[in-house]
C-alpha cells in the first residue's frame, strides 16, 4: 500500500524544469526529428516524403483529440477552460490540414505561431502530472510534434518565410484573438487570458493591469516574430552570396 501511494504521489507531481522528465523528451525528439528528416531526404521520393510527414501530423492530431475525448468521458471536462483553443492544442489538431495541402500561405502563418508558441512551452514546461500520465505524453507530443512538422517542411519542402510573412502571421493571429474574445464572451471564459490575468504568478504581471498587458503583448509580438525570422534571413543571405 505504501509503495502504491508513493507511486501515485510521484505521478501526480508537477514536472519540474530541469528534471529528467523535462530534458529526456526533448533529447528524444531531437534525435527522432533529425533521423526522420535524414531518412526522408535520403530514402523517400517526393510523394512518400509528403505521406511520411502527413502520417506524423495525423498522429499528433489524434493524440490531442484522444486526450479531450478521454477527459470528456472520464474526467471533469469544463468548456470554460478545457476547449482546445490554446494555440498549440488547436494547431496540433489542425496540422494535418497543412501537411495535406502544403500551401505556402499556411506555412507563413504556422512557422511563427509554432515557434513562438512552443519554444516557451518546451523551455518552461507547465505539466501538472509527470510520466507516464496521458497529460504528460500529450504535452510533449503536441509541442515537440509541431516543431518537428514545421522543421520538416522547412528542410524537405524547402519552405522559408520572408519579411512579409512576419506581418501576415501577425495579422492572422489578430483574427484568431478576435475569435477567442467572442468565445470568452459567450462562455464567460478566459482563454488566452484575454479577460483577466492568471491568478498565479506569470510574466504578464510585469505588463500592467487589464487591458494594458494585452496591448503590451501585442506590441511585443512583431519584434518577437522578427527575431524568429532573423535566422531564416541570415541563411537566405548566405545562400545568395554563395550563388554569386
Amino acid at each position: 500500500m505504501h509503495i502504491l501511494y508513493s507511486t501515485v504521489s510521484f505521478l501526480m507531481q508537477r514536472v519540474v524544469m530541469g528534471s529528467w522528465e523535462h530534458f529526456v523528451p526533448i533529447l528524444i525528439a531531437i534525435l527522432l526529428g533529425l533521423a526522420a528528416i535524414r531518412y526522408a531526404k535520403r530514402n523517400l521520393n517526393v510523394n512518400n516524403q509528403y505521406r511520411f510527414i502527413h502520417f506524423i501530423a495525423i498522429g499528433v492530431s489524434l493524440t490531442v483529440l484522444s486526450f479531450h475525448l478521454h477527459k470528456m468521458m472520464f474526467g471533469d471536462y469544463n468548456i470554460q477552460k478545457d476547449l482546445p483553443l490554446y494555440l498549440c492544442s488547436l494547431l496540433a489538431i489542425l496540422i494535418p490540414v497543412f501537411t495535406f495541402y502544403r500551401k505556402y500561405w499556411m506555412y507563413e502563418i504556422l512557422v511563427f505561431w509554432i515557434i513562438a508558441g512552443t519554444l516557451q512551452a518546451v523551455i518552461t514546461p507547465d505539466i501538472a502530472s509527470g510520466f507516464p500520465t496521458f497529460d504528460y505524453v500529450r504535452y510533449w507530443v503536441v509541442h515537440l510534434g509541431l516543431l518537428l512538422v514545421i522543421s520538416y517542411a522547412t528542410v524537405i519542402f524547402k519552405m522559408t518565410p520572408n519579411f512579409k510573412s512576419v506581418f501576415k502571421s501577425f495579422f492572422a493571429l489578430q483574427l484568431y484573438f478576435l475569435m477567442v474574445l467572442a468565445v470568452n464572451y459567450l462562455l464567460n471564459a478566459n482563454y488566452f487570458y484575454l479577460s483577466q490575468k492568471p491568478q498565479s504568478a506569470s510574466l504578464l504581471d510585469y505588463f500592467g493591469d487589464w487591458p494594458i498587458y494585452i496591448i503590451v503583448v501585442q506590441l511585443i509580438l512583431v519584434p518577437y516574430f522578427l527575431i524568429i525570422y532573423l535566422p531564416f534571413y541570415l541563411f537566405q543571405m548566405k545562400g545568395k552570396r554563395n550563388n554569386q
